[in-house]
């Protein structure tokens, strides 16, 4: 056994888990993932508006849809909570576990309301069932007409972080952001991905919603492109499109061909060997997808996935690895979007089609050693908010996906202990895996996901970045 196998032998150890809990690093909690809702009952809780109106139902209406018939919220006041034998106040208890609590502070606009919002967590976090969830819904700061609104959106956001980092056992919280004109049924869709297990390793995120983003186009049949397909986070996206009746054209350098032509078997997709740092790549792809699926076939959607990685010092970093990074990882993205996006071209990218590009934590916090890494996810993330503008008038939406530390043959090769470090500088304490990153990029590319603009962080709350 090699000194990383002794490693992590001795961390997996019955006293190796039991320092590490000592030393304020529990043992991650097996996450629930998959479609299903929270076993336990889900808790409405409502922040009551100031100007004494009927609150909106738009939250309850949007539970309805889901078929979720959910319970009022327990409210901790002075006069809820009960003395016990030695003279302390306890606040009330739920009578058993629950799944999730939802939070509706549409209504909240001023400071005070926000002890309300207090009122209904603190009872609810101490309920919550192993991969609960608690979920607060309010309105955009962006979008307020007075400051202070502004600012107790924007407060909701720092309660919806520091809930993440409390919870433990695999729960996590996340904050939805309506736009002005969202309806019950597309703050559904969004409720529906944060309560199931799809959303796993999505934690102390905020979900920005767009209007005319919500396309009412069935995900069945749709032509989905990926790139870096032949395995990992690729294979995995591949994968669950394929499981929603997806076409998959899946697209891999040509090394990668033997392990590109099995994923594209698994689901019964088309392969292309191609590497997308060449000028005609587009054309490539569009060349593809007509020869294939017909003259008048385009693409529906299209996942950037295909990514390198040339770690160094920037002290010790050359022209190749800076170049071959950002050629990789941006610049193809650029100019094949660029390509596919030409209206004229057959096999191109559709009027109402979805973008997803992949970017990374790295992007948004830099990291030691991926200056090259960093710049070109950071690009990404440029690209995302500039193109999603430009593309309006074709109903086209982009959005991204910034993954933390997710398990894949790539980050099994880092050494052990600094494995253990990513994985528990999450507030889930582990890493991902592929499939949590496919869950969030199958979302954002459904139709019905009310999203534009946005890059959405898959990290488990990784402790850097935003």
């Amino acid at each position: 056994m090699n000194l990383d196998g002794i490693v992590s032998a001795a961390l997996n150890s019955s006293l190796g888990r039991t320092v590490a809990a000592k030393a304020g690093f529990p043992a991650a909690t097996e996450l629930r993932r998959g479609d299903a809702l929270p076993g336990g009952p889900i808790v409405l809780a409502t922040v009551e508006p100031t100007d004494s109106a009927h609150p909106d139902r738009l939250v309850a209406d949007a539970l309805g849809a889901l078929g979720v018939e959910a319970q009022p919220a327990i409210v901790d006041t002075p006069d809820t909570r009960t003395t016990d034998a030695d003279g302390r106040q306890r606040p009330p208890a739920y009578p058993g576990r629950i799944g999730a609590i939802v939070v509706d502070a549409t209504g909240a606009d001023r400071v005070g309301q926000l002890e309300q919002v207090r009122a209904v967590l603190r009872p609810a976090i101490k309920a919550l069932e192993p991969s609960g969830r608690v979920l607060i819904v309010a309105g955009d700061p962006a979008t307020a007409s007075e400051v202070e609104t502004a600012a107790v959106r924007q407060a909701l956001d720092g309660i919806m972080r520091s809930v993440g980092k409390e919870l433990r056992a695999g729960a996590t919280s996340n904050l939805v952001q309506l736009a002005d004109g969202t309806t019950a049924a597309e703050l559904a869709q969004v409720l529906r991905f944060g309560l199931s297990g799809r959303s796993a390793y999505v934690d102390g995120q905020p979900f920005v919603l767009a209007e005319g983003a919500h396309d009412q186009a069935t995900a069945e049949g749709r032509i989905v492109v990926v790139t870096g397909a032949a395995r990992g986070i690729g294979a995995a996206i591949a994968h669950r499109f394929a499981a929603d009746g997806a076409r998959v054209v899946g697209v891999d350098v040509p090394i990668a061909g033997q392990a590109l032509a099995q994923v594209a078997n698994e689901v019964h997709g088309t392969a292309l060997q191609l590497d997308i740092t060449v000028p005609d790549a587009g054309e490539r792809i569009a060349r593809h997808v007509v020869e294939r699926y017909g003259p008048d076939a385009r693409i529906d959607v299209i996942v950037h996935c295909a990514g390198i990685l040339r770690d160094k010092m920037l002290v010790n970093l050359d022209e190749q690895r800076w170049g071959a990074v950002l050629a990789v990882n941006l610049a193809a993205q650029l100019r094949i979007n660029e390509s596919l996006l030409d209206p004229d071209r057959p096999g191109g990218i559709a009027d109402g089609a979805r973008i997803v590009a992949i970017a990374s934590t790295s992007g948004w916090a830099g990291n030691k050693g991926q200056t090259n890494y960093a710049a070109s996810k950071a690009g990404v993330m440029g690209m995302v908010r500039a193109l999603s503008a430009r593309l309006a008038e074709r109903r086209i939406v982009v959005n991204g996906v910034a993954p933390g530390f997710i398990e894949t043959d790539m980050t099994a090769s880092i050494p052990v202990i600094d494995r253990e470090i990513f994985r528990r500088s999450s507030s889930l304490l582990q890493g991902g895996r592929p499939v949590d990153v496919a869950e969030a990029i199958v979302f954002l590319a459904d139709p019905a996901t009310p999203m534009n603009g946005q890059v959405l962080r898959v990290c488990g709350q990784l402790i850097v970045g935003r």
